[in-house]
């Protein structure tokens, strides 16, 4: 029995023994030991030379005596050589714990080492660039064509249904009263102010300077109008507005002058650039002109502010705001020539509208060569636009453009909905609102791009398509050849006449017809201002079916609407949204009403 155990023990011991190799390097895969016993102490951790070290020494002996006695020596393979040396290197850093410190590098060592030697290229995946980016629009015309040209309903369905959205409460009539004092008080001075920019930031800075004028209790001087290098027009303020009904419009309120008196031009050597000039901050609140502007006034009899555009703020006390109502829907009335010529514009174009009523539609297409360029925007001409629009930028805006660092993206423009919107593009938007191809349409436009090309399309969808041009023979328009903002002036008031007006890209232009026309129209805007960025997106798809292009474009009509009668919010323009400042709700009955000015 003794021998038996003795053997067993025997036995025993070599099967640990020779799993000692095993065992050293990683205890997971090593063979199982025996329990210990419960009456032993657990042995105590030697310190100095590392067991690791003297079980890597055996498993090498192990292999050597092997060998020696006569096996077979069979070289141990890289993956297992591989593993040991990994085993050992995990012994030392249990040892050292200060080597754990450089733990962290040598994992991130480790796997920037292995994933560069994966491939992350994905087969059979293609990237599709962003929707909006390019422009399309040719390429979606030709597919919706068919498609538009086979939905051709009534033009007077068309227009009669642009504004149906319920508005009962919500009608507005003007309420611009006039001051009901005895006079007024005497003046503490006279104030000038130059005008900049094209006609209707011109017209801002007027309304303006009439605000101001009665704020400081002022005579205003007619203001003069900064030539333009860009507008280049040299017209005086009586070329465009009647000076006459100005000066009339105001005299209940603010004094208006056509000159300063001699005396005062005698002492200044007949040169208004010698009168102390003003340098005020845009949209400077009313404290800074009673505290600052009003001391100077006073010292010296007159003064100037130059350049006076947008230098008030929009947040000023009801009489004010009251003032530049009355100054931009009541006092600033075309000169004799210009509405002249506007009023047989408007009744041809009536005339012109017969299939739908005597209604029509105006456009403000901005598509002109500047505004291409100063977009940034890229079109389908190529190379040769891209030569062109260089061209045109560095001709207008030298050097802007060029500037070290500035980076320009076309694609990132046109999908923000800052690209102007083309012709084209135009007409594919008012043929899915639901206008069909008996609609007239009045185009505002200066020198179109490119024009034959691009308003090809335009005329192929809208054949009743007119212009300044064609509505006027060139003998009524040649006194007004050479003047932008004459021109401009017919453009504004055909616009402000039609039954829709769009506009396509922004600006004083429409800001102020939106407003003009609430002035007139109840409230209501009557206008269409489109999603761009939508836009941009949808002519950017070329798999949408008409029907799907049609229902978004007559959901974005319905949209504009809703908004067409929108009060004024703080901060907001009051030449854009009049209400309530300038117009009072129909059945309140609180203001009374003035007559509407056309």
């Amino acid at each position: 029995m003794k021998a038996e155990c003795m053997r067993t023990s025997s036995a025993y011991s070599r099967v640990s023994s020779s799993s000692s190799i095993s065992s050293s390097c990683c205890s997971p895969r090593s063979s199982p030991s025996p329990p210990s016993s419960p009456r032993r102490p657990s042995p105590k951790p030697r310190h100095g030379r590392s067991s690791s070290s003297s079980s890597s020494k055996t498993c090498i002996k192990s292999n050597r005596m092997q060998g020696a006695g006569g096996e077979a020596t069979l070289p141990l393979p890289p993956a297992k050589c591989m593993h040991k040396f990994l085993c050992l290197l995990l012994s030392l850093l249990l040892k050292r714990h200060g080597v754990f410190l450089f733990a962290p590098l040598i994992y991130i060592s480790g796997m920037l080492f292995y994933m560069g030697t994966m491939s992350f290229e994905v087969p059979g995946v293609a990237m599709h660039p962003t929707p909006g980016l390019v422009y399309r629009s040719p390429q979606l015309f030709k597919r919706l064509w068919l498609g538009m040209n086979s939905d051709n309903g009534t033009s007077s369905d068309g227009l009669m249904a642009a504004w149906q959205h319920p508005r009962e409460g919500e009608e507005w009539i003007p309420c611009i009263s006039h001051t009901l004092s005895g006079g007024l008080p005497h003046s503490n001075g006279y104030i000038l102010i130059e005008a900049n920019g094209g006609l209707n930031q011109q017209r801002t800075s007027i309304c303006n300077a009439v605000a101001v004028a009665g704020l400081l209790n002022a005579t205003l001087v007619i203001p003069n109008f900064h030539f333009n290098s860009i507008w280049q027009d040299p017209s005086k303020f009586g070329d465009i507005y009647d000076e006459g009904h100005f000066i009339k419009s105001l005299r209940q309120d603010v004094r208006v002058v056509r000159e300063l008196p001699e005396d005062i031009m005698a002492t200044f050597d007949y040169n208004t650039s010698n009168i102390f000039n003003f340098r005020v901050k845009a949209w400077s609140p009313v404290s800074y002109y009673l505290q600052k502007v009003l001391p100077r006034l006073l010292d010296f009899g007159v003064i100037r502010i130059s350049p006076f555009a947008n230098r008030l703020s929009s947040e000023v006390p009801p009489s004010i705001q009251r003032l530049r109502c009355l100054a931009n829907y009541e006092a600033l009335k075309f000169s004799v020539p210009i509405a002249s010529l506007a009023e047989k514009l408007v009744k041809r174009m009536i005339g012109a509208s017969s299939r739908s009523n005597g209604k029509y539609i105006a456009v403000h297409l901005r598509f002109e060569e500047d505004m291409v360029a100063f977009s940034c925007c890229v079109y389908d001409g190529g190379e040769a636009e891209k030569l062109e629009m260089d061209a045109a930028r560095e001709r207008g805006w030298k050097g802007k453009f060029n500037r070290k660092g500035r980076i320009i993206r076309p694609g990132v423009i046109r999908k923000d909905g800052k690209c102007p919107l083309t012709p084209l593009e135009v007409g594919m938007m008012l043929r899915g609102m639901g206008f069909n191809n008996n609609t007239s349409i009045f185009l505002a436009s200066g020198k179109i791009y490119k024009a034959e090309k691009n308003m090809a399309p335009l005329r192929q969808m809208f054949p009743l398509l007119q212009t300044k041009e064609t509505l006027a023979s060139p003998e009524e328009l040649a006194p007004f050849e050479g003047y932008s903002s004459r021109m401009a002036a017919l453009d504004y008031t055909v616009c402000l006449h039609s039954e829709v007006f769009v506009t396509t890209q922004g600006g004083n232009f429409p800001h102020f017809l939106m407003g003009h026309r609430r002035y007139l129209y109840k409230g209501h805007a009557k206008t269409i201002k489109p999603n761009k960025r939508k836009l941009a997106l949808l002519f950017d798809n070329p798999k949408i079916r008409w029907e799907t292009f049609k229902r978004q474009m007559q959901a974005m009509r319905r949209h504009n609407d809703v908004k067409g009668i929108e009060l004024r919010k703080v901060n907001g323009s009051v030449y854009t949204f009049p209400m309530p400042d300038c117009m009072s709700r129909q059945n309140s009955g609180k203001l009374r009403s003035s007559n509407i000015v056309h």
